[in-house]
């Protein structure tokens, strides 16, 4: 297979056809969790979703904030655009730091187990009116991972809400497998390049409005998006990837994995460093 380098390249779908994977949802099971409740877990299992937990302080988030606005702003100097700082937890030490923050490694790891890897990080900003939505979709349909156990923590860096464009999910919809999509035009306005029609059929639709320090948290299998902000303020989210070390990442993606609870054979997720700016 081909090494892949850039990591905030999206996998093609014939990259991702040549992986067999095992694509379903494997409920937990976790009688005493540690962070979470029992109820949670069972949230979780039923819905493929918990929100919205708690994980900055007013000051944390109003300090992180200013720190993405600086990212943010070098990103656009460089001609780049509000969605293109990807894979940032392998260029940005603050990113990293969230990567191990214990508010959030503590609820997946009574979700995935002891044994917890973090892989990605990625700001989803969308600007005032700049009219872009995500269209549904499932993670796991863009990821070469297998089995199909990952999570997504989605860290409000703004209050998101729906006039700005906050999250929306079915929940329900991850126990229904790998669920048929159609490719999206991107000059349309899709943020993606694919879309689930009649979505409405695999589950009840829920806003996820957060304040800014809070998460949410969803499985690879379950169907989510936004729609555009329309408002004149601004919707940043980082969304932080984790998946159990049992898990096989294809295409080079175990280079970027990072273990942040207990273990993982170094053959499988040799490790990548905290970066020094």
């Amino acid at each position: 297979m081909q090494t892949r380098t850039d990591f905030a390249m999206i996998p093609t779908r014939e990259e991702i056809a040549t992986v067999e994977r095992d694509i379903r949802f494997f409920p937990t099971m976790n009688p005493n969790p540690d962070v979470l409740g029992a109820d949670q877990v069972d949230a979780w299992n039923q819905d493929g979703y918990l929100a919205p937990l708690d994980v900055l302080d007013a000051k944390e988030a109003d300090d992180y904030r200013s720190y993405f606005d600086r990212l943010l702003s070098e990103a656009l100097a460089a001609g780049r655009d509000s969605y293109s700082i990807s894979s940032a937890h392998l260029k940005h030490d603050r990113v990293w730091d969230l990567l191990h923050h214990p508010n959030i490694v503590g609820p997946i790891r009574d979700l995935l187990g002891e044994d917890v890897i973090g892989w990605g990080a990625h700001f989803f900003c969308k600007l005032p009116g700049d009219g872009k939505r995500v269209d549904w979709h499932q993670d796991c349909s863009y990821w070469p991972l297998t089995p199909t156990k990952a999570i997504t923590a989605w860290l409000a860096i703004d209050d998101a809400d729906p006039e700005n464009g906050c999250m929306e999910v079915f929940a329900g919809s991850h126990t229904f497998g790998l669920i048929d999509f159609v490719d999206s035009d991107a000059t349309a306005g899709n943020v993606l390049d694919q879309t689930v029609a009649h979505p409405e059929q695999y589950g009840r639709l829920l806003a996820t409005p957060l304040r800014a320090g809070q998460m949410s948290i969803h499985s690879d299998l379950l169907l989510h998006g936004s729609l555009p902000n329309e408002s004149a303020r601004r919707r940043c989210g980082l969304t932080l990837r984790y998946c159990p070390a049992d898990v096989t990442a294809y295409l080079d993606w175990n280079q970027k994995g990072v273990v942040v609870s207990g273990s993982a054979d170094e053959r499988s997720w040799p490790g990548a460093a905290r970066p020094q700016a």
